[in-house]
């Protein structure tokens, strides 16, 4: 049987029974083909392996290039991708951290730098196309458009989007702290 296994359950495998006893000095998930950028962050398999590793507390890095085409043009992100990864090796991370590396497709002008930032305002809104295989059976084509609702300067969006390496420092808590208070206070609960 040929089974497909999660990339964040690779990363438990490999901790608790390839290395055993052994800890990664760094875990690097990716480069894919495709933009992990703001709310994809939460979709991603590169960056779920990268979380759960900060998670398993060993320090890690996913890395994307913003290009879904077949023949995407990866040289550019070489030098960068041991860039980073040396820095994260010589200086360490914070802990429970993962960084979120997402470069822009290659284009004829070099690559401004990097950019740390954060994760931009923005989300998918989403549309199904109803389909049917040859066979008559009904399935859903998932497509839409990205919708960025951020307009600074200082996010993983506006980053790519001029030509720079975005590096947004991730963490798996995703609680609404700011609603804690207005639940307890508010709620009747």
């Amino acid at each position: 049987m040929n089974a497909r296994v999660p990339p964040a359950d690779c990363v438990k495998i490999a901790k608790h029974f390839v290395l055993k006893d052994r800890r990664p000095d760094l875990v690097v998930s990716g480069i894919n083909h495709g933009s992990n950028t703001s709310i994809s962050v939460l979709y991603s398999g590169t960056m779920s392996a990268a979380i759960e590793a900060s998670l398993e507390g060993l320090p890690a890095i996913g890395f994307s290039l913003c290009d879904y085409g077949s023949s995407a043009d990866f040289s550019h992100t070489l030098e960068y991708v041991e860039k980073i990864a040396r820095q994260s090796l010589d200086k360490g991370m914070p802990k429970g951290v993962a960084l979120n590396v997402n470069f822009p497709a290659k284009q004829q002008e070099n690559l401004k730098g990097i950019k740390v930032c954060r994760q931009a305002n923005a989300k998918w809104q989403e549309e199904f196309d109803e389909r049917f295989d040859p066979y008559g059976r009904r399935y859903f084509w998932m497509a839409g458009n990205f919708v960025n609702y951020d307009k600074g300067e200082d996010n993983d969006e506006w980053a790519i989007a001029n030509n720079y390496i975005s590096v947004v420092p991730v963490k798996y808590d995703l609680t609404a702290h700011h609603a804690i208070i207005t639940l307890n206070e508010e709620w009747d609960i």
